[in-house]
């Protein structure tokens, strides 16, 4: 299972700190913000004003992104 926009920023910016880049690319800017530990991927960008087709879009760009990580360390 992948990562979902109901995952904690602060989690996922600790556990996979390539996906920042694609979430200051999206206008998330939090990633280093004291609000991460508290807010998901999801409730982050409706404070941001990223709207549900753009928060989908984010989560399948950080999930690719991942998954190309894994494949080169497999």
């Amino acid at each position: 299972m992948g990562i979902t926009k109901k995952i904690n920023i602060n989690e996922l910016i600790q556990n996979h700190p390539e996906v920042a880049e694609i979430l200051t690319g999206y206008g998330l800017h939090c990633v280093g913000c004291h609000f991460s530990a508290f807010d998901t991927l999801e409730d982050a960008s409706v404070i941001h004003g990223i709207d549900e087709e753009e928060i989908d879009m984010m989560v399948r760009d950080v999930n690719k992104i991942l998954e190309n990580e894994q494949r080169k360390n497999t």
